[in-house]
């Protein structure tokens, strides 16, 4: 039976057998941030737009199967379609390199932001007064934050008024749930065994 166009890597079925496990585990070690197989060693079985969709079609599946958990029944009834020894040779390759497949999917969740707060200080003050008003009484405070970016370390100094303080605190208090919520999701979806 043929594989049906949609079916999770219907492209394969025009790969020799033989070059199967060869050519998944050269797009594991892509997605692993090693070197994507390339399209010259592969011409002759696909085009170079076949080639592109070949390779988001096996690295789309291999992230969504090992961030999904899932197991090798749902695997094996997502490839029933492909014949035998391609569906071999997936199985294979996600038995010997889900681990390190995971660790590359954590290490992307923790990569969204590349910005480290590395140090901060902070001073309280209180402005007296003003140009304009005799006698303001207004506290203000001075922030200044060392941040790492792309292994540099740049400095940011703001001043806040009580208000805009709390708005920053609520800001703050804000994203940290989110990033919580982005962990549990995380940790959940790609639970270690």
């Amino acid at each position: 039976m043929e594989p049906e166009e949609g079916t999770p890597l219907w492209r394969l079925q025009k790969l020799p057998a033989e070059r199967g496990l060869q050519l998944l585990h050269k797009v594991i070690d892509g997605i692993c941030g090693r070197t994507y197989p390339l399209y010259q060693d592969y011409h002759s079985v696909w085009d170079s737009t076949e080639w592109m969709h070949v390779l988001e079609d096996i690295t789309t599946f291999f992230k969504a199967v090992v961030g999904k958990n899932l197991s090798d029944e749902e695997i094996a009834q997502q490839l029933n379609q492909l014949n035998s020894s391609h569906q071999e040779a997936i199985m294979k390759c996600l038995k010997s390199r889900k681990d390190e497949i995971k660790q590359t999917l954590l290490e992307e969740i923790v990569d969204i932001s590349s910005a480290q707060l590395q140090d901060f200080d902070w001073q309280l003050k209180l402005a007296l007064s003003s140009d304009k008003i005799a006698s303001l009484q207004m506290p203000l405070l001075s922030l200044h934050l060392d941040v790492k970016e792309n292994g540099e370390v740049k400095p940011y100094s703001v001043e806040m008024s009580k208000e805009e303080l709390q708005n920053l605190i609520n800001s703050l208090e804000a994203a940290n749930k989110v990033c919580v919520l982005i962990l549990l999701c995380a940790s959940k979806c790609l639970s270690f065994d």
